[in-house]
């Protein structure tokens, strides 16, 4: 299994809000740490037995990971650097975030658990499958409030916000970078990588 993760802070990357809305009534959050009765609600994990599984694992009381997003779905785009695990793949992603505050805010502990669950996901035996883990911005609306970063945390390209965040450790940015985004079977940290939230 090939697994690799990447982070994306820059201003234009794309971001995550939780809890989020959808104009579609059929596309909702559901916040299945407080209310994991709610699963079955969601279409992906009635049709895909494996994913509820984990869906219900990461939101198990004292787990220290939620979820936030999901989707899942089969396809015959293959990229090139695709092509040696055949014609066509099933892929999926789920956005995860940390329940602490603390780790929310810190950087430097989302590279470390993504940097932790690749390594951990190179050791499994070999299948055609690959895991993408993307670290990136969530804003958290919370008690009235939103939990965001100062304006210079984001004024600069990744680079320069990666830089901040490391500098501060976290205290002054409030908005955390969200652990989700994979590819194949399991953002674990996201497992899964991909397009419309149904969760």
């Amino acid at each position: 299994m090939h697994a690799d993760f990447s982070v994306e802070l820059g201003r234009d990357d794309a971001a995550l809000e939780l809890p989020w809305n959808s104009t579609d009534p059929a596309v909702r959050y559901y916040d299945l740490k407080n209310h994991p009765e709610l699963l079955q609600q969601i279409p992906e994990a009635m049709a895909y037995p494996e994913l509820g599984a984990f869906l219900a694992r990461i939101n198990a009381a004292g787990f220290p990971l939620a979820t936030a997003k999901c989707d899942a779905w089969r396809s015959r785009e293959v990229a090139p650097e695709e092509e040696i695990f055949g014609d066509r793949k099933f892929v999926s992603y789920i956005d995860l975030v940390f329940e602490g505050e603390a780790e929310r805010c810190s950087l430097e502990k989302h590279e470390a658990f993504a940097k932790d669950l690749c390594r951990l996901l190179g050791q499994a035996p070999e299948i055609p499958a690959a895991v993408e883990v993307v670290i990136r911005r969530c804003y958290y609306h919370g008690d009235g409030h939103l939990l965001e970063a100062a304006d210079d945390a984001v004024a600069g390209d990744g680079d320069e916000v990666e830089k901040k965040f490391k500098a501060e450790n976290g205290t002054e940015a409030k908005d955390a970078a969200g652990a989700g985004d994979a590819a194949g079977a399991g953002e674990a940290a996201g497992a899964g990588k991909a397009a419309a939230a149904r969760e």
